[in-house]
């Protein structure tokens, strides 16, 4: 599977305005690869470098496995087709962009092709998600981006 952004490339500068501070809408995402078998996708956006370790800035899950894209913004509306978001570390269900407290943090979007659905509600953990994902991963790619407070 591949994971790509039209607003930044990997490894890339994340635009300001998908920062928590500047606008704090979602970037548009695009994967093409999802195996025949996958029953359902799920996407896990977190900071690896925050003080804190990984912090969680946007659960999307029982993302439709014919779906190839999550437009700019789909973050802060109701999904289609099924996908449910999950709270990220904010504590609010939905995208909340970057807001490194200094220096440059990394961005990883990681895309799941799952073997079943994930079946929770809206505002699932990162833990509840973890646990539901394990052993139900067939396929799996990431898209880094980098930002700095500005």
């Amino acid at each position: 599977m591949k994971l790509e952004s039209a607003a930044f490339n990997n490894n890339g500068v994340i635009p300001d305005k998908f920062s928590h501070e500047h606008g704090n809408v979602s970037p548009p995402l695009a994967w093409n690869g999802v195996p025949q078998r996958a029953k359902s996708l799920a996407l896990i956006v977190d900071d690896p470098d925050a003080p804190s370790g990984q912090f969680v800035h946007w659960l999307v899950y029982d993302i439709p496995p014919d779906v190839t894209r999550l437009p700019e913004g789909a973050g802060s509306g109701k999904m289609t087709g099924g996908a449910r978001q999950g709270r990220n570390g904010f504590g609010e269900i939905g995208w909340d962009g970057p807001q490194p407290p200094s220096g440059t943090h990394r961005y990883v979007f990681h895309l799941y092709a799952l073997d079943s659905k994930i079946g929770a509600p809206p505002g699932a953990s990162r833990s509840e998600l973890d646990r539901a994902i394990r052993g139900h991963v067939i396929a799996e790619c990431e898209l880094t981006g980098k930002y700095s407070h500005r």
